[in-house]
């Protein structure tokens, strides 16, 4: 059966931990829902990983609809959440609500994920009552980078932490079913899961939240730009795929590939006779 938000709740109340993983294809999809991982996110960071951006910025709601509809098409069980890009919601409670079920009714989602905490709490509130599922994302936020002023640990004073918890409690009141903690120290964010009924999902937040999440490309080394400090490498898929590719290219080159046995069985005929 397909995960629902259901799943979450049951986590948080027995103390199971959550898995999440990005996807941003059909593929991709398929392998990471056939892992048995609880949810896939459709991030916007398909702008750094798939599109080559420097941040996530420039992703539209046209990029975000076009790659959760692929990966909801691979997702037999998981639980899929897309992003809702930058300016997608922010501008009114109108904007988000449509945003949020184009996601749903174009993209296939299950439920959506926004960024911010109590500015952002009449969002969230007015999709939830359009009976979408919201997933809250608190601490370094990516699309607030240029106001941020960089990739910034955050919660590191006791006015920031007041901040994230006060956030926190806001997203929860509005009615998200869970929440994306990223970058904070860990001791914040246990406090936060503590204090929090809903599930807390960490990405560089420690083992004290309720899930984790990480982007695939990081842990399977596809993405050779920048690897956080959070990220345990699972494998070097890159640089296998890369040997693959250059033993590809040097093959055709010496004429070893393709071989007979690459080749389709034809008629026996004498060709020339033909010209």
């Amino acid at each position: 059966m397909k995960n629902t938000i259901s799943l979450f709740a049951a986590a948080k109340k027995s103390g199971e931990k959550l898995t999440m993983l990005t996807a941003y294809d059909y593929s991709f999809a398929r392998l990471v829902d056939q892992s048995g991982v609880d949810s896939v996110l459709v991030g916007d960071s398909l702008g750094n990983v798939i599109l080559g951006y420097e941040d996530t910025v420039p992703v539209t709601m046209a990029d975000m609809i076009h790659h959760t509809r692929a990966v909801s098409r691979g997702c037999a069980k998981a639980l899929v959440v897309s992003d809702l890009p930058f300016l997608s919601y922010q501008v009114s409670v109108p904007q988000a609500v449509e945003n949020a079920g184009r996601l749903l009714k174009e993209g296939r989602a299950q439920a959506v994920k926004l960024e911010g905490g109590r500015a952002v709490a009449p969002q969230i509130r007015a999709i939830v009552d359009a009976s979408i599922p919201v997933m809250g994302h608190i601490g370094l936020t990516p699309q607030a980078i240029n106001a941020m002023g960089g990739f910034k640990i955050q919660g590191k004073s006791e006015e920031s932490v007041k901040k994230l918890l006060d956030d926190a409690l806001a997203v929860e009141d509005s009615g998200a079913f869970a929440v994306v903690i990223e970058c904070v120290p860990p001791k914040v964010a246990e406090l936060v899961t503590r204090k929090l009924s809903i599930p807390t999902i960490g990405i560089g937040a420690g083992p004290c939240c309720d899930g984790q999440i990480l982007v695939y490309h990081d842990m399977v080394g596809l993405f050779s730009g920048f690897t956080p400090k959070f990220v345990r490498k699972y494998a070097e898929a890159g640089e296998i795929i890369q040997k693959a590719f250059a033993t590809y290219v040097s093959e055709v080159k010496n004429g070893s590939f393709p071989a007979p046995e690459h080749a389709f069985a034809g008629p026996e005929l004498e060709l020339e006779k033909l010209y």
